[in-house]
């Protein structure tokens, strides 16, 4: 019972940070999403995949990258001309509020930015708990997993608001039932919009771009 006491704490907290976040997002006109998954599933591809979308549809954009380590990420995305900014959680298997709240001066100091891409550690456990301040989650699944993730880890599918179903472009070389994955998320969480996207070929991933910048734009 005691370590529940604690733990309650701890979220009660970062939520209280969380809003803070969310309130200094929207005061500033940026809208901010928070990309979730297990490790492997092809945020960092995804997010540069997206990237010359969202350029094309006059979205600016900055990433906020956490890891347990290295920068290998931050720097795929620097290179495409892109800011970015590097957490590095240690022993820390999510990204926090607290640490959200710290790269914020950063993203602001960044000319013409109308959206916050953060890209969390890869775990499907902890950051279905922790709220950043990001106006949307972004559940990031592939192919490469199986098609009954959603039944295994619910919380994390019933804590997001958009479900991207990456690697299409391997299905027809697993056993994974895209259709299957799709309902089975659809159980967890009936309101979630689903993409389908192959970072390979870039398959899917106009339409991801041209939903989020709708986001984007919904909320000014």
């Amino acid at each position: 019972m005691h370590e529940i006491v604690i733990e309650e704490k701890i979220l009660a907290r970062n939520d209280e940070i969380a809003a803070r976040n969310r309130k200094a997002l929207s005061d500033k006109g940026v809208y901010a999403i928070n990309i979730v998954s297990a490790p492997g599933a092809g945020k960092t591809s995804l997010i540069e995949r997206m990237a010359a979308e969202l350029k094309a549809l006059g979205i600016g954009f900055a990433v906020v990258e956490g890891d347990l380590e290295g920068d290998f990420d931050s720097k795929r995305i620097e290179r495409l001309g892109i800011p970015a900014l590097q957490i590095t959680t240690g022993r820390a298997c999510h990204l926090d509020a607290h640490q959200v709240s710290h790269a914020l001066p950063w993203v602001f100091a960044q000319p013409g930015i109308e959206l916050l891409v953060i890209e969390n550690v890869g775990n499907m456990v902890c950051p279905a708990e922790y709220d950043l301040g990001e106006d949307m989650k972004v559940m990031v699944m592939s192919a490469a997993e199986g098609d009954d993730k959603p039944l295994k880890y619910p919380a994390i599918f019933s804590a997001s608001e958009a479900l991207i179903i990456n690697k299409s472009d391997l299905v027809p070389h697993t056993d994974f039932d895209i259709k299957k994955a799709r309902d089975n998320a659809l159980k967890v969480n009936p309101y979630l919009k689903i993409f389908e996207t192959s970072c390979r070929t870039g398959a899917g991933v106009a339409e991801w771009a041209r939903f989020l910048a709708g986001a984007v734009r919904h909320a000014k």
